[in-house]
């Protein structure tokens, strides 16, 4: 397994985005502002005290784990020396739901197992009154190959870290589903450890939910992993969906492709906002990376609005490829005068526009009873618009 707190920053040494301040003690961190850096998109009102300590009552996260044969899931205490191997939280909420949780949930998964069927982890909201806390450690042995579907339903007000350990030539699969209800307030921190020659395909879709921030970091610690990480979001009325990624290249020859799509539809007394943030740094020792990083983003309606900010640091001129590409606009008139001109009616040709637009990202999901679902919610949102 790979230990990446040998790489861990000190306080104050920040020289990259990949050396920023982490920290398992939430006191370690000031209390943010608005106009700090990783604050200023989310209004920090919203965020039931999560980031000031003037939360509501704690209580354990609600977790749920379905497994085939060769996985151990287990509820352990927070001092269980399994957990933290990969990384500590980056901001003061994931050191807060370190700090503050009752227990945490340790899954793995042996070396050299091959399993034929997901995984399924689901941790539920707790509802109005209370503010749940947890983490979720997923050790996946040397040689393995496993689908991890990591999905979030109900409501509340829920802070967790989740971290990902991949040994050395794993094949992991990993699906976020951030289905909450209304109400929900979510802020997670995924930290992923990628060991020599291992494969990662992660994918995050975020439809539901009223604030929902997630914050994943894959290290390339050891030379040779490949990292695909996939994002799908839509945003309607009073909804804020941020994703604040960082890949860091910190050894030679790996991969990594990051491609995150999202829609954002409001009004203007309710409007709809996303924020994605993409952090790609390749350090003077990373010779031979390859890497690219892309966001598209949809704005549908008056109310709208999506940031979209993609940042690519270099410390190596001897590299395979690296890029990056951002996107916000409306909808591509030309795409719409050709479906309308072949007897479409506008509204379908708008819905067919959409699911196209989405399609790159949902179609690369391997398990299909998720794709179908994704396609259902993008339909489902679809049809609010001018309801």
């Amino acid at each position: 397994m790979v230990n990446a707190n040998e790489f861990a920053p000190k306080a104050g040494h920040q020289a990259t985005k990949g050396d920023q301040f982490t920290s398992f003690n939430v006191e370690d961190f000031d209390i943010p502002r608005g106009r700090d850096e990783v604050w200023r998109f989310v209004s920090l009102r919203e965020l039931r005290g999560l980031h000031n300590g003037t939360f509501a009552e704690v209580v354990s996260q609600k977790v749920a784990v379905e497994a085939p044969a060769g996985v151990r899931a287990e509820t352990v205490s927070p001092d269980d020396e399994r957990l933290g191997k990969v990384g500590a939280p980056s901001d003061r909420v994931g050191a807060q739901a370190w700090t503050s949780m009752p227990d945490a949930q340790v899954v793995t998964v042996d070396a050299d197992t091959v399993l034929d069927q997901p995984i399924n982890i689901t941790i539920e909201g707790s509802g109005e009154g209370v503010t749940s806390f947890g983490a979720t450690s997923i050790q996946v042995g040397h040689h393995a190959q496993a689908t991890i579907v990591l999905k979030y339903v109900g409501t509340g007000t829920h802070a967790d870290n989740v971290e990902f350990n991949i040994g050395e030539g794993a094949n992991v699969t990993v699906i976020v589903d951030a289905d909450w209800d209304n109400g929900a307030v979510h802020l997670s921190n995924q930290m992923i450890a990628m060991g020599r020659d291992a494969v990662l395909r992660h994918s995050v879709a975020t439809f539901g939910g009223d604030v929902v921030r997630i914050v994943p970091r894959v290290v390339f610690s050891e030379p040779g992993a490949d990292a695909e990480l996939l994002g799908v979001y839509f945003a309607d009325q009073g909804q804020y969906f941020e994703n604040r990624l960082l890949v860091d290249h910190k050894v030679a020859n790996c991969r990594s492709r990051v491609l995150y799509k999202g829609a954002v539809q409001g009004t203007p007394k309710s409007v709809a906002r996303t924020c994605w943030v993409g952090d790609v740094l390749i350090r003077a020792n990373a010779h031979n990376t390859d890497t690219y990083e892309t966001n598209a983003n949809l704005i549908l309606t008056e109310g709208g609005r999506a940031d979209a900010i993609p940042n690519l640091e270099i410390e190596t001129g001897q590299i395979a490829g690296a890029g990056h590409a951002a996107t916000v606009g409306r909808f591509d008139d030309e795409q719409l005068f050709y479906l309308m001109a072949r007897g479409i009616p506008e509204s379908e040709a708008r819905r067919l526009i959409i699911h196209g637009f989405f399609s790159e990202v949902i179609s690369r999901i391997p398990v299909e009873s998720l794709r179908e679902e994704l396609e259902s919610r993008v339909t489902d949102e679809l049809s609010k618009i001018n309801a």
